[in-house]
């Protein structure tokens, strides 16, 4: 991931009043972690697992502040039972930041299954979601993802594809 994505990222989780960042590190998104937590407004919390995120980051909105759950997109088949119990059952909006693991072009083939499972996954949540593949896009994805999930009190999801993370 370039610096230039890295602070993009960056700038649209503070315009978004993000506070809270949980994350389980994927080698895709490996520059942006130690940006996260070098980061004096944002508090990073890494986890053990994407279900373990969710549930952080929906604690977050409860207390009445702003979180981010980041991840590889392969996360999202290990968070599905929160995301669901959490968005679909209480309303508790959960804002996820993916890698796009499996998009075309992908030449390891353990990874392949995450982008055929990741957009029948998301429509199975009701979450919508965008791709992005520029980095002039980043900043406004994750701020219309953090507008429509506060007033939807449901997921939404920005996935970052294409020459972002590759």
């Amino acid at each position: 991931m370039k610096q230039e994505a890295v602070s993009a990222v960056i700038r649209g989780l503070k315009k978004a009043g993000v506070s809270v960042v949980a994350y389980l590190p994927d080698s895709l998104l490996k520059e942006l972690y130690p940006a996260l937590d070098a980061d004096p407004d944002i508090r990073t919390i890494p986890v053990t697992n994407e279900g373990e995120g969710a549930a952080i980051a929906g604690g977050v909105f409860l207390s009445g502040k702003r979180a981010a759950l980041v991840m590889e997109n392969s996360g999202l088949r290990a968070a599905t039972e929160h995301l669901a119990r959490l968005g679909l059952g209480a309303g508790i909006p959960v804002i996820m930041l993916m890698s796009y693991r499996g998009e075309l072009g992908e030449n390891n083939w353990w990874a392949v299954p995450h982008g055929i499972t990741m957009e029948p996954l998301l429509d199975a949540l009701r979450t919508p979601y965008r791709i992005v593949r520029e980095e002039g896009e980043i900043e406004r994805a994750i701020a219309d993802a953090y507008d429509w999930s506060y007033s939807a009190y449901h997921h939404s999801a920005v996935v970052l594809g294409g020459g972002i993370v590759r």
